[in-house]
């Protein structure tokens, strides 16, 4: 069975040019710290979306939970409901936009490694 895969210990970290599992192991934990890190500090941060030129705003977090509305009463005509729930959508949606994209920069690197890999912000 060795013939079929070539010495086994070569492979593992014998000699040289064989693959170092401590290290690689050594590397993958330290990814995985950088990467709660990166999770850590983009959860605590909030950005802002809005619509019709701010008169609606809304804020999310790192985690994409909307933690904050505003409507400016300019904004608020109780004869067309449909047009203010339509101006809060659009701010929602501006404001995960935007809490994806910070995701995706504090993550660096490793978002593009995960995006590879099937996951989405």
């Amino acid at each position: 069975m060795s013939d079929d895969f070539g010495d086994l210990s070569k492979l593992l970290g014998g000699g040289a040019g064989g693959l170092d599992l401590q290290a690689l192991m050594g590397k993958a934990q330290q990814m995985q710290a950088n990467m709660a890190d990166a999770q850590q500090r983009a959860q605590s941060q909030e950005v802002s979306g809005e619509a019709a030129g701010g008169m609606v705003k809304v804020t999310a977090n790192g985690r994409f939970e909307i933690v904050r509305v505003h409507v400016d009463k300019a904004a608020v005509d109780p004869d067309d409901v449909d047009m203010l729930q339509d101006l809060i959508v659009a701010a929602s949606n501006d404001a995960l936009r935007k809490a994806r994209e910070m995701m995706a920069t504090e993550m660096g690197p490793m978002a593009d490694m995960l995006k590879q890999g099937g996951f989405s912000f």
